[in-house]
């Protein structure tokens, strides 16, 4: 099977042609028309992807950011991956956007998608990290240890007491411990699945500016749609900054 065969079977191209269509017909483009732009920019994608690959054969990848690795089949990974299939689309989008007239500034936000995934890939491996340190705590046994201690302090003798205190104190740092990591844990991975997922509905309105640049030059609504495009990307973008700064001060020592 030729790449180009794979890539007409890939499901990015058949949901950016059926994206297409439905934009064109949303624009009062015959059905008929609206059916021929969606095939276009199906069969642009596959092309473009293909092209693409061919050209990679052979050629050294550049070396990623620097961060914590990953932890396979978690939860940040399909977040990752997510975001990362989403950013090839676009680049193999608009790179058939070249040399036209307001798509050209579609095609020049490649690098803050980019830094966009590459801020997801960080924010991935603190999540890794921070699921690796709570594999570390049990905090069933830290709950019932604390209640026998509990208990066990009701009864107890004045020298005795001093003792199961420290031992009661110790057993909720490490509670407030396990806490802080849950929290933490557990906002990074809400915001990378709405990176990820704000990636995917970059990929979508892009192609709908494209099939409305086609169908009616792009008068109608483009430029609005393309400065709210540009827009959401970069507060996506600067939002994901400030998550992994926040990430970073409460993973820190």
């Amino acid at each position: 099977m030729s790449r180009f065969t794979e890539e007409l079977r890939d499901p990015w191209a058949l949901l950016l042609g059926a994206t297409a269509a439905g934009a064109a017909w949303a624009v009062d483009v015959h059905p008929a028309g609206a059916a021929v732009a969606g095939v276009a920019v199906w069969l642009t994608k596959a092309f473009a992807s293909a092209w693409q690959s061919t050209g990679d054969e052979g050629r050294t990848d550049p070396p990623e950011p620097k961060g914590p690795p990953v932890a396979r089949g978690s939860a940040e990974e399909a977040s990752l991956r997510r975001a990362e299939r989403a950013a090839g689309s676009f680049a193999d989008l608009t790179a058939s956007m070249r040399g036209q007239i307001l798509l050209d500034r579609i095609a020049d936000m490649r690098p803050q998608v980019d830094d966009t995934v590459g801020t997801l890939r960080r924010l991935a491996g603190h999540a890794s990290v921070t699921g690796s340190a709570l594999a570390r705590f049990d905090p069933r046994f830290l709950d019932q240890e604390r209640a026998r201690l509990t208990q066990a302090r009701r009864t107890a003798r004045e020298e005795v007491a001093g003792e199961l205190d420290r031992s009661i104190a110790a057993l909720d740092a490490q509670r407030e411990v396990y806490g802080r990591l849950s929290g933490a844990r557990e906002r990074v991975l809400a915001r990378l699945e709405s990176g990820a997922i704000s990636l995917e509905g970059l990929v979508a309105r892009a192609v709908e500016i494209s099939a409305m640049t086609a169908t009616s030059g792009g008068a109608d609504g483009g430029g609005q749609a393309l400065h709210d495009l540009t827009t959401e990307l970069e507060l996506t973008r600067q939002s994901l900054h400030e998550v992994e700064e926040a990430t970073r001060r409460d993973l820190g020592p």
